[in-house]
């Protein structure tokens, strides 16, 4: 088993012994020459730990060793399955961790009476999480410092005398002598590890116990053999983690490691003119450009001959070397270079790019053939954005020669996309005007329009398109994707209970004003389209006026408005009051006759939904009222006015567990409001709280979140709020009244989707203030 030597956790069932200190000593001094005299202190270990449980009479013995690089104490060898790896790190947070720290044995008789962990120091803490993960009960524990001379090694643990005895003096003079001689074998294998292998890319995973020697030479051969590289079978079958051999891999080149990653910017620029066969068999990459420099991953950055012919390929501009896994390498390059489409590789689209010879700002003769380089490049752009789950595209020229840069926006956050040669900038705008039948010479006037993908790139996809004049006789481009698919179901849309039940509650009334409210790009459409899927029957008639349409479904009257021709929100609500309807969807209420007339249908028996674009619910009431519309009406019409924004979630493959502080817990009671959070949640702060936090991984980015999900502010029509409505109450004194009703703010929603483990308060605070 990989990392025998690091470190040893044993059951014993050996009978209590009472020894005198002579004894010890002897025992101390047999077990101190077989692990001083052994070429493997891993397997030195395994045959000793019973004569070590029986000697001290314990029931289970680890032994931990010091993580360099992390400052972490790892255990990760054990005879038992209950968990694959201990990791502490070197803190008051447990009792190995604190012996660590401190320097000093530590003695406990109960490891959960938290009495005597103050006693000792009042910052000692006893981690009860892994007695919960194993089932395995601790009470007491004998814990002293591994150290050589003045290094820190490991610490030795002792756990739970057997017959409910203590561990007693002699037990801890004994544990003293013992941790002196481990400490002087670990000093001395790392030592030897060290000066074995100083010529090997993996001496650091040897340095810091994470595979044996024996261990290292199997892999190499089995790459061998295999035609695997080492890595590989590293990560394979010994379970290295890629960060760790990365890790190996910057000691070793002294120089950065860069891992695979499928939402990095693609350079574009770089990659221009560079032939993929040749990347792909000498195994490199461009990644980027850094203040003139430019950055290339490679396999072996010590391959003088290669680095050669690359640093040619880049004449007049110097030029660092990263370290990558091959098949990392080979990822990149297909990222960069090719699209599910085969519509073409884009180191051909980019070469073609250089030699077309037609002047860019005669874009409209550049762009006319539909083979040609722009057409394939913004078709690349288009289906990569979508793969990605972008919802919006930004293509953004900078004077001069400066290059393009397009950026996407995945989970509410913009990223690089890729750079584009600055040569081309009108190239690409203009074929991205063309597809949108707008008008390519106009260049000093904000235009929209749309783009249905389908007839120039074969996937179903609707773009909304806006052109604005930038500085420098420039246009920045940004295209929306449209959102097409299925609604979602009321209970997958992240309601607390108390507002699934009161949403449920007023959507299924035959009469009535519903809002939904909140800025773009928060959920509003989605939202209300899950609710007209809930009440979606056939003796109901539904029309909908929306711009655009983007979430369709039977049974519905969708209706696309038209403002340029004079069919807007106002006209088409007026035409649905003519067609028998039972419920009104209208896409945005932005000025008072379509807010009057929805007002209106909502009195004369209807069940209106509509949008708005304020910040809270009960701004919103403020604003209907001030727009002009007559308290009265509108008091008796409203059903309910719900807020929400889209809060980034934690990657649910990697978020990890943790206990906060006090003074964490502390800040989230005080953001939800003290009183508030006693009445609505009341979840008191104890050893066994647990909350999430992003750590990073492929399927996120390395970014820690993946996905987003809404969080809610819903006021609900009350008798009391539709009398402070009448009475054009202040904005402050109607929401104290949504409070007293049992609204929760968008904020208190949040929080509660904290403790939920879905999200955590850096996401929330970005998105709402209160």
């Amino acid at each position: 088993m990989a990392n025998a030597e690091t470190s040893l956790t044993v059951d014993s069932n050996a009978e209590r012994h009472t020894l005198s200190e002579s004894e010890y000593k002897i025992k101390i001094q047999a077990l101190g020459n077989q692990l001083n005299s052994a070429n493997n202190l891993g397997e030195a270990l395994i045959n000793v730990k019973d004569d070590i449980c029986e000697l001290f009479g314990a029931n289970r013995i680890t032994v931990y060793v010091v993580d360099g690089v992390k400052r972490e104490l790892v255990s990760r060898f054990k005879s038992g399955n209950e968990v694959a790896e201990i990791r502490i790190p070197v803190a008051q947070t447990s009792i190995a961790g604190y012996a660590a720290l401190k320097q000093r044995l530590v003695n406990i008789k109960d490891a959960y009476d938290q009495g005597e962990l103050t006693d000792i120091d009042p910052s000692l803490q006893f981690d009860s999480s892994w007695d919960r993960r194993t089932g395995y009960r601790t009470r007491q524990i004998l814990a002293h410092p591994i150290v050589y001379q003045k290094y820190l090694m490991g610490t030795l643990e002792l756990i739970n005398r057997e017959g409910n005895g203590e561990f007693g003096p002699a037990e801890e003079k004994a544990i003293q002598e013992l941790s002196k001689i481990m400490g002087t074998a670990l000093y001395n294998q790392k030592r030897i590890a060290a000066r074995g292998s100083r010529t090997n890319k993996y001496d650091y995973l040897l340095e810091n116990h994470l595979l044996t020697q024996k261990e290292l030479t199997k892999a190499i051969a089995d790459g061998a053999k295999r035609k695997e590289p080492v890595s590989a079978v590293l990560m394979k079958d010994f379970k290295i983690s890629k960060k760790e051999i990365g890790n190996a891999l910057e000691k070793y080149f002294k120089t950065n490691f860069i891992e695979y990653n499928a939402n990095y910017p693609i350079p574009g620029d770089l990659i221009a003119g560079l032939k993929v066969p040749f990347m792909r068999n000498n195994i490199w990459v461009p990644l980027k450009s850094e203040d003139n420099k430019v950055v290339i991953a490679v396999d072996n950055p010590y391959d003088l001959k290669k680095i050669d012919e690359i640093k040619a390929l880049f004449p007049g501009r110097p030029v660092t070397f990263y370290v990558s896994l091959r098949q990392d390498i080979l990822d990149f390059i297909k990222l960069f270079t090719q699209d599910e489409k085969e519509l073409a590789e884009i180191d051909d689209i980019l070469s073609q790019l250089q030699v077309e010879t037609d002047e860019v700002e005669e874009a409209e003769s550049s762009v006319g053939d539909e083979d040609s380089a722009v057409v394939q490049l913004v078709n690349k752009i288009i289906l990569d954005a979508y793969n990605r789950n972008a919802s919006d595209i930004h293509v953004e020229p900078y004077p001069g020669k400066q290059n393009t840069q397009v950026r996407i926006r995945v989970d509410g956050a913009c990223t690089i996309y890729q750079t584009i040669p600055f040569s081309y900038k009108n190239a690409v705008v203009s074929r991205i005007k063309i597809m949108s039948d707008l008008d390519i010479a106009e260049r000093r006037l904000p235009q929209d329009g749309k783009i249905k993908f389908k007839k120039y790139g074969g996937k179903d996809i609707e773009l909304r398109v806006a052109t604005i004049p930038t500085q420098g006789g420039l246009e920045d481009v940004v295209m929306r994707i449209l959102a097409a698919g299925e609604p979602i179901p009321l209970d997958k849309m992240g309601f607390s209970k108390r507002n699934h039940k009161n949403f449920i509650s007023v959507v299924t009334k035959p009469y009535g004003l519903i809002f939904v409210c909140g800025p773009t790009g928060s959920g509003k459409t989605t939202t209300l389209h899950s609710a007209l899927s809930f009440i979606n029957k056939t003796e109901t008639k539904i029309w909908t006026a929306e711009d655009p349409v983007e979430i369709t479904q039977r049974g519905l009257r969708q209706v696309q408005v038209k403002p340029k021709i004079g069919f807007d929100f106002a006209a088409a609500m007026r035409a649905f009051l003519r067609a028998d309807p039972d419920v009104i969807m209208v896409g945005e209420m932005r000025d008072k006759e379509t807010t009057s007339i929805g007002i209106e249908a909502s009195l004369t028996g209807h069940l209106v939904f509509s949008t708005l674009h304020t910040n809270s619910a009960p701004e919103s009431i403020t604003r209907l009222l001030d727009m002009g519309m007559d308290p009265f009406n509108f008091a008796d019409a409203i059903l309910c006015i719900m807020a929400q924004r889209l809060v980034r979630t934690l990657c649910k493959t990697c978020k990890r567990q943790y206990h906060p502080s006090k003074e964490e817990y502390d800040e989230l009671v005080r953001e939800y409001g003290e009183e508030e959070f006693k009445a609505n949640l009341d979840i008191p702060y104890t050893d066994d709280l647990q909350l999430y936090k992003p750590e990073g991984c492929d399927l996120c980015g390395n970014s820690g979140y993946r996905g987003r999900m809404g969080i809610h502010e819903l006021l609900m029509g009350t008798d009391e709020m539709k009398k402070l409505i009448q009475l054009k109450a202040p904005m402050e004194q109607i929401r104290d009244q949504a409070i007293n009703d049992g609204m929760s703010t968008l904020k208190q929603d949040g929080i509660d989707k904290i403790f939920q483990g879905h999200c955590d308060l850096l996401e929330v605070r970005k998105v709402c203030i209160k």
